[in-house]
């Protein structure tokens, strides 16, 4: 049985701005496994911040549409990767809103300033079509996911879908760090991150593709395996 994982998401475009930044704070382009020097924050560690920046390191910046899963026995890549580019050859490039450097929870993200329909149409279409090549969450992938309690209806979407937080439960972002439980901590590297993302912040952002990141295993990084173009505008 393959341990390759595989995830939909959305990743800023090439050599754009946020790409650059974004992937500089986390210390690893989404495309390559070589790792990046890092921003100094003054009055955090170099040491402390690339561990802060580990989880979404692994990740490679993006924004969640599906969630990792691992392919169903009885489909292949080649047929995952079809069934994606169906849906981008049928989906219409569009521009996000803008951003904005938000404080989730425990950890620091970019998150949309305004709602985006379209975002949550294609956000739906990629967790529910290709969902037939996701292989079923087990028992212990679901006990993990319930750990920190769930509401009714993300428990609900979590037996639909394998994940709780899709479809109307989903928050669009891309992550920046883990979670910093010390909210001093927390601050001062919100304020240092502010002024090396106001480049790209509250600016509009191209969804030119969806792309397919993939995980050979649990101890590689998730990375950019496939874009797939959106129709472009005419």
């Amino acid at each position: 049985m393959s341990e390759a994982r595989y995830a939909i998401y959305f990743a800023p475009e090439a050599d754009s701005a946020l790409e650059r930044i974004g992937s500089e704070i986390l210390g690893r382009h989404a495309g390559a496994k070589a790792e990046l020097m890092q921003p100094r924050l003054p009055g955090i560690a170099p040491e402390r911040f690339r561990e802060l920046t580990a989880a979404p390191r692994h990740y490679g910046l993006h924004a969640t549409l599906k969630p990792p899963f691992f392919l169903a026995s009885q489909h292949d890549e080649a047929g995952l990767l079809e069934n994606v580019g169906h849906i981008a050859a049928k989906m219409r490039a569009f521009d996000l809103p803008g951003l904005e450097l938000t404080i989730l929870g425990s950890f620091l993200a970019l998150t949309l300033i305004a709602p985006c329909p379209t975002l949550q149409d294609l956000a739906r279409i990629c967790v529910t079509v290709p969902d037939p090549f996701r292989r079923p969450a087990g028992s212990e992938e679901l006990a993990r996911r319930r750990a920190k309690g769930l509401t009714p209806n993300q428990e609900r979407l979590l037996g639909l879908w394998g994940y709780p937080c899709v479809l109307e439960e989903m928050r669009f972002h891309l992550t920046l760090t883990g979670s910093i439980h010390d909210p001093e901590e927390r601050e001062i590297i919100r304020a240092e991150l502010a002024p090396l993302l106001a480049p790209v912040l509250r600016q509009p952002v191209p969804v030119r593709d969806i792309c397919v990141f993939r995980q050979t295993c649990r101890e590689e990084p998730f990375g950019i395996f496939r874009r797939f173009p959106l129709q472009l505008q005419g």
